[in-house]
């Protein structure tokens, strides 16, 4: 499955929730108009059989899953690709791992130099972050607006922004040159998920 060109990129919320929850509310995201989603657990139970059930919800709406952090998770309940982080080498190993069809995003933080590494090594997407403060990674680094701006002019492949993402504050990193947006609490914090990544959607859609 590709990867998206733009929209928003739902990232699970999964602390104290149950595995029918955390699809729930997976379903109602990509209902609202999610384009990708990342399978996040910093806490797993029963981390196969979650994410082979994400999976199986996520193509049956012919959305991507990525697994955060672990390729062999990833190899094995059929995912799509990973999410990595600062580790070097881990591009090669995961494409090595998965194949060449398989979707590699890179944590670059706020630096373009990483960017461009990962995209030299075979990134699918790279992605910077935090932009806004953020209950799902508080000890994060701020990334700036003109990180952004500079990757526009030196990278090919799609940018993700991330960390404290409302519709009210997104705008501007579109303007910036932000591709798509990577959402947990913006999206999964709400009452209504669909309603809230129906928001969320609606800040890809053209102007009238």
């Amino acid at each position: 499955m590709k990867f998206p060109a733009k929209g928003l990129y739902a990232i699970t919320q999964t602390d104290n929730k149950s595995a029918d929850t955390i699809i729930k509310e997976v379903v109602a995201a990509i209902k609202g108009g999610a384009v990708v989603v990342q399978y996040r657990d910093k806490n797993p139970v029963n981390a196969i059989a979650l994410a082979a059930q994400l999976v199986k919800v996520c193509h049956e709406y012919h959305v991507p899953l990525l697994i955060n952090d672990d390729v062999d998770l990833a190899m094995a309940v059929g995912a799509d690709g990973v999410h990595i982080g600062k580790e070097d080498g881990a591009i090669a190993y995961a494409r090595d791992r998965l194949g060449a069809e398989a979707i590699i995003g890179a944590s670059c933080y706020n630096a373009v130099e990483r960017a461009l590494e990962a995209q030299a090594q075979g990134a699918t997407y790279v992605a910077f972050g935090r932009f806004f403060p953020s209950n799902s990674k508080p000890l994060a680094a701020p990334a700036e607006l003109t990180t952004l701006q500079a990757a526009k002019l030196k990278i090919s492949v799609p940018t993700v922004a991330i960390g404290g993402i409302l519709p009210e504050n997104a705008g501007q990193l579109l303007n910036a040159g932000a591709d798509l947006l990577a959402v947990i609490g913006g999206l999964f914090d709400k009452d209504d998920i669909e309603a809230s990544a129906r928001q969320y959607k609606a800040l890809f859609e053209p102007k009238s």
